[in-house]
């Protein structure tokens, strides 16, 4: 009814505007509410317990307690770009999103698997990281395919 009588009175650009601006606020609210209580801001820091907001990362976590890389790397040594900026925080934001919306949702397999944009980024972080050994390694690998870090070393993290 009261929709009828909008109708009536406002103009057609008056409506769609109403509505985008209603969408616009819904979607802030709803993604505010829901970046304070999944405590968002968290993710921004290098400190590895954020990783652990998601009860689901509770493994992940104590097993790099126990790992060889507690002592001299993050969550993020590892699992976020090394190059610049820009592309750390593209990566960590195309990450946030997709796991906020598979725990949201509900849509993830209990026992996670690498992705292979995570699986790319991970590889390049190791390299990053031991380049010396790279460097030694890398005439030999050119004449096979590519060696991989973590096809041999994918437990070193997380064991």
């Amino acid at each position: 009814m009261f929709l009828m009588r909008l109708l009536r009175w406002a103009t057609l650009p008056a409506v769609l505007a109403y509505m985008f601006w209603a969408l616009l606020g819904t979607s802030v609210g709803v993604g505010s509410y829901t970046f304070i209580y999944a405590e968002g801001a968290s993710y921004l820091s290098d400190d590895p317990q954020a990783c652990a907001n998601c009860h689901i990362m509770n493994d992940n976590l104590d097993a790099w307690h126990k790992s060889s890389h507690k002592a001299v790397a993050t969550c993020n040594d590892c699992h976020a770009p090394h190059d610049n900026f820009v592309h750390k925080y593209y990566v960590k934001g195309v990450n946030g999103f997709n796991h906020s919306w598979a725990f949201t949702t509900g849509n993830y397999e209990d026992n996670l698997t690498i992705t292979d944009f995570n699986r790319k980024v991970t590889e390049q972080s190791c390299r990053h990281c031991h380049q010396d050994v790279v460097h030694a390694i890398e005439p030999i690998a050119e004449r096979f395919e590519q060696i991989s870090c973590i096809r041999c070393h994918g437990d070193v993290g997380h064991e």
